[in-house]
């Protein structure tokens, strides 16, 4: 992987990878990071603030530079900067702690600046609101082209432990299906994004509840195609959507985006130090996700019942298609777990395990250090495998 910070933290180099890989520009990087290469020698959680300041300071410069071109009618140059600006300003809101009291104004400019970018860079996308008990899911839908013609199939892309649908919105992966004829909901679920910083909803063990409710709005759309409605999660989305698929027949098919088969026994791993941590400010941001927050001195407490998430006596029950994509380096989730998946979904209409290696890159978490490769291979994997569910 691509290390800006030879000696810095792992989640600052990851951070920074993932923006590139996300269509940030290496001169606008540069510049954001030169300045905090000192800090970043303090350790992830201390230098976190200077981060923020950092990347802040690009966003700024770059709206600025947006609103020029706004006011001067050049509406895809607008586009362009508003689309980088909401991609920089969502990684430096991930690093901060959940305490910081910049994490909620930060992530509240995100949505209005992923608002902007709509309008000016991809106005096939917008803002919806899932209904869900009592309440809404907060979510982006990117209606393909294909549904001028008619109904179109669908993917229901879920987070990870601390990424947004602002995330998913900058990744791309969203055009890559469209370019497919496929729709794509980028849904900040329980415990995620603006589900999470602004409602207060925190992950659950039982992800078909939450991904039955999208199901249901989502056959409720005369654009979409009912009968082929998938799902694909990343990182620890790697356990939402296969759990989900397992339970939520109405699924089509499912992609594991990082295998993370037990999550419960990575948190006793990382506990003792082994292996690397997503985020900065780690424990206070899980406890956070998984509405433990009183449970700072109780971690022994918290760890009991993150045994529970795994994937064992699960993936038995996932009987449509099923693809594993995991980094043969991956530092944050055993590549073993890619092979237990695998291994377990035995009742799987059609399994594939895809491992990336050094040699192509997408090899760390996700494939961050090579997203575009690891994007555009679940893209054809799922256009060929709706193809084929709709030859019957």
């Amino acid at each position: 992987m691509f290390e800006y910070f030879p000696t810095g933290p792992y989640t600052w180099n990851l951070g920074v990878v993932a923006t590139l890989n996300s269509g940030g520009l290496i001169d606008e990087v540069d510049r954001a990071c030169r300045p905090i290469k000192e800090a970043a020698n303090a350790g992830e959680d201390a230098g976190t603030p200077e981060f923020l300041r950092a990347w802040t300071a690009l966003t700024d410069q770059l709206v600025a530079q947006a609103e020029d071109a706004e006011k001067a009618g050049h509406v895809r140059t607008a586009g362009q900067l508003y689309f980088r600006a909401s991609n920089y300003l969502a990684q430096a809101e991930r690093m901060l702690a959940h305490s910081d009291p910049n994490r909620v104004p930060t992530y509240r400019r995100m949505l209005e600046l992923a608002q902007k970018a709509f309008y000016t860079h991809s106005p096939r996308v917008s803002r919806v609101a899932i209904p869900y008990e009592g309440t809404t899911l907060p979510a982006y839908f990117s209606q393909a082209p294909a549904t001028d013609e008619g109904p179109a199939p669908v993917i229901v892309l879920v987070n990870g432990l601390d990424s947004t649908k602002e995330h998913m919105y900058a990744s791309n992966h969203w055009e890559e299906l469209a370019a497919r004829g496929i729709s794509c909901l980028m849904l900040d679920q329980p415990g995620t994004g603006e589900a999470l910083r602004l409602q207060g909803l925190t992950a659950r063990i039982d992800t078909e509840a939450w991904a039955g409710a999208c199901v249901d709005w989502l056959e409720q759309r005369d654009d979409v195609d009912a009968a082929r409605i998938g799902i694909v999660g990343w990182s620890l989305g790697g356990y939402y959507a296969p759990r989900a698929a397992a339970f939520e027949k109405r699924f089509a098919l499912v992609v594991a985006w990082g295998a993370n088969h037990n999550w419960g026994a990575v948190q006793r791993r990382r506990k003792e130090r082994e292996g690397e941590r997503p985020v900065p400010h780690y424990w206070e941001h899980v406890l956070w996700v998984w509405g433990h927050e009183g449970d700072e001195n109780d971690l022994d407490g918290f760890l009991d019942f993150a045994d529970g998430v795994h994937l064992d006596g699960v993936v038995e029950q996932i009987t449509v298609p099923f693809l594993i994509a995991h980094g043969a380096n991956d530092r944050q989730i055993p590549l073993e777990y890619a092979h237990r998946s695998y291994d377990q979904a035995v009742n799987s209409s059609k399994r594939q395990l895809r491992v990336f290696t050094p040699e192509e890159g997408a090899t760390e978490h996700i494939g961050l250090d090579h997203l575009p490769h690891v994007s555009t291979f679940i893209a054809d994997w799922v256009a060929d495998t709706f193809a084929e569910l709709a030859r019957g």
